[in-house]
């Protein structure tokens, strides 16, 4: 019976989310999130990446980040933010850039809901970006992959991304030659 009332009203020891993501969002104020938000409305990039990858059941890994850039020289600032959330990596770029790359699912999601109510610039981009996250979850058949591909589009649309090469037509280009789609 002890050990019941024990377990019951102490489930520390379930590890469901990791310790790290329950931080974010529990211990964080409103100030913060509204200074993450407004970092990740001016100098931040919610994005999904298509990679080719012929280990993916579709042949395409879909590759979702949020990112906040900054000059090199700011990159303590940039390592309090990252102290602060406790989650993603830094980098530095060749080209005087550091980037704080933030790349579990989990992680991404708190982020983009503690930010979300703050968020002006990218708002839109966010509200997609947690849909095709539950689409991603929900991919049974090459049809959902590629619907959830052309939701992808729809949000670099958004963002007005000019390197991208891989879209939902390449994709369905190439489960069509895979023999995963029929036209």
């Amino acid at each position: 019976m002890f050990v019941n009332n024990l377990f019951a009203s102490n489930l520390s020891y379930v590890r469901i989310i990791p310790r790290e993501v329950v931080n974010l969002y529990s211990h964080m104020k409103a100030t913060e999130k509204a200074y993450l938000a407004g970092f990740l409305d001016g100098d931040g990039s919610i994005h999904i990446r298509l990679k080719p990858n012929a280990t993916y059941k579709f042949v395409f890994q879909v590759a979702p980040t949020v990112v906040f850039y900054q000059a090199d020289k700011e990159i303590e600032e940039v390592q309090s933010i990252k102290n602060l959330l406790g989650i993603g990596h830094i980098r530095r770029r060749g080209d005087g850039i550091v980037e704080y790359i933030i790349g579990d699912s989990k992680s991404m999601l708190y982020l983009v809901n503690a930010t979300l109510p703050y968020l002006r610039l990218k708002r839109k981009q966010a509200e997609l970006f947690k849909k095709i996250i539950a689409l991603k979850k929900k991919v049974k058949n090459a049809n959902d992959f590629l619907y959830m591909c052309e939701r992808i589009d729809e949000l670099e649309v958004l963002n007005y991304s000019k390197k991208r090469k891989q879209n939902s037509k390449k994709v369905k280009e190439h489960m069509l030659n895979k023999g995963l789609l029929t036209p």
